[in-house]
């Protein structure tokens, strides 16, 4: 009796059509992975300014007249700094600032920050 070792043509082309459906349904899912998680970090930022906005609210019984440090980069009462929150590391590097109180978000959102009543939308 005579036995055979490996696989036969028809055994390695199965094996390797099943891999490439699994990667074409893969890849697609990774993608929306992507864009999830940039939305995701986009709205834990958004929600940071909020709460600052809110904090500096409670401390001063005003809401801060910008969101943008000074041109010399002290920060005041008058001038809450937090157009720092939009430039540290990481997804918040993609934030850019589209007027004196509007900015882009890393999905092409744009914010627009109302000093008469705090909002930031």
């Amino acid at each position: 009796m005579l036995q055979k070792n490996g696989f036969t043509l028809i055994e390695l082309l199965m094996v390797i059509v099943i891999l490439g459906i699994l990667a074409a349904l893969a890849v697609p899912k990774y993608f929306d992975l992507t864009v999830s998680a940039n939305q995701a970090a986009e709205a834990g930022v958004v929600g940071g300014v909020r709460s600052g906005i809110m904090t500096y609210f409670a401390q001063n019984r005003a809401y801060p007249a910008t969101l943008d440090s000074s041109a010399n980069g002290a920060c005041t009462k008058a001038n809450a700094c937090f157009g720092t929150v939009l430039q540290q590391g990481g997804i918040t590097s993609q934030w850019t600032r589209a007027s004196a109180t509007s900015y882009t978000g890393p999905t092409n959102t744009t914010y627009t920050y109302t000093p008469a009543s705090g909002s930031f939308q």
